[in-house]
């Protein structure tokens, strides 16, 4: 691990004064259950290591419009076992109770958990190449071992699957991403805030230097609403997903009148479906239908010579999510 300095912020503003002072070299801390993995692996190098614990952003706060708010520092555990969220937001509740073990949900952090890195091994070893910590070193996943790595959105220089649950659940949940700067503030739907990897994998959001994340905001659901998260994987816990499934629902009068749905373990971000969604709008819920929207979703995966089986994984997983959320007629 490389030296860093270390200093602990008392209050936003002097948290955001130090990311501006040190941009690319700065690194916020708050439960670290990855950030410190990574530094010991000497793949993250910051210079200045801020930890932010003490910002207050630790609550979950339902606002008089409706809306939810949860701050960046909600614990993933008590994200996922507060009544408000398991109540009116379940895909979320099942989505962070599948992911980690209950000591990293202790520890983890809203913000944390939406930037989260890749497990790809080749991203985690030095001695490998890897475009996504040392851009323009070229991808040793792609003729190398990517089992798990992803078949939607890769590109020549990546192909790094997004290891996130709660982020699975917060695409179909069209969330938005509330971040600070010394000079304002912004809010990004999370469906514009992960980039695709492209000809820069080495770029996964379009945070800017000096910004941080202070929030995620849910608008309320409307009634009639059916969600679910199914989560494949190895082995029943602790353990990343082969292929997940995050599905939302609003029924009005027997036919589907607003869907979310998206897709984790198979995408080199947390893969929002319009396509499947356009699939199932304004239709009875069938079995067939379900079939055509899981086959819409995975209609432009590319195989890799150890990973094309999660195609078929990946669609099944749809289809018994949007099952299970709302049983066909």
């Amino acid at each position: 691990m490389h030296s860093f300095e270390y200093t602990r912020a008392h209050d936003l503003d002097a948290a955001l004064r130090l990311a501006q002072e040190h941009a690319h070299q700065i690194r916020f801390l708050a439960g670290g259950t990855t950030l410190i993995d990574l530094m010991k692996l000497d793949v993250e190098t910051p210079s200045h290591v801020v930890d932010i614990n003490g910002l207050g952003l630790d609550r979950v706060e339902q606002l008089p419009d409706g809306r939810t708010l949860i701050g960046a520092l909600v614990r993933n555990a008590d994200l996922a076992n507060d009544a408000h969220i398991a109540d009116r937001y379940p895909v979320l509740s099942q989505a962070l109770l599948s992911g980690a073990s209950p000591q990293l949900r202790n520890m983890a952090t809203t913000g944390g958990n939406l930037l989260q890195r890749t497990r790809c091994v080749y991203f985690r070893d030095r001695a490998a190449r890897c475009n996504k910590r040392e851009p323009g070193t070229g991808c040793d996943a792609i003729e190398g071992h990517h089992r798990n790595l992803a078949v939607l959105g890769t590109s020549e220089h990546c192909i790094a699957s997004n290891p996130s649950d709660m982020n699975v659940a917060l695409m179909a949940l069209d969330a938005t991403v509330h971040v600070q700067h010394r000079a304002g503030e912004r809010a990004i739907p999370i469906r514009e805030f992960y980039l695709l990897p492209g000809d820069t994998p080495h770029r996964e959001t379009v945070l800017e230097p000096g910004e941080m994340i202070t929030y995620v905001g849910l608008t309320p659901l409307g009634e009639g609403t059916h969600s679910c998260y199914i989560k494949l994987r190895d082995r029943a816990s602790y353990e990343f997903a082969l292929a997940s499934a995050a599905v939302v629902l609003q029924v009005h009068d027997g036919r589907i009148a607003k869907a979310g749905i998206a897709l984790g373990g198979v995408g080199t971000r947390p893969w929002h479906s319009p396509q499947a969604e356009q699939v199932l709008l304004h239709q009875v819920p069938t079995r067939s239908l379900y079939e055509q929207a899981a086959q819409a979703a995975l209609q432009d995966a590319i195989p890799y010579r150890e990973n094309g089986f999660k195609i078929e994984l990946a669609r099944r997983c749809l289809v018994h999510t949007l099952s299970t959320a709302l049983p066909p007629q």
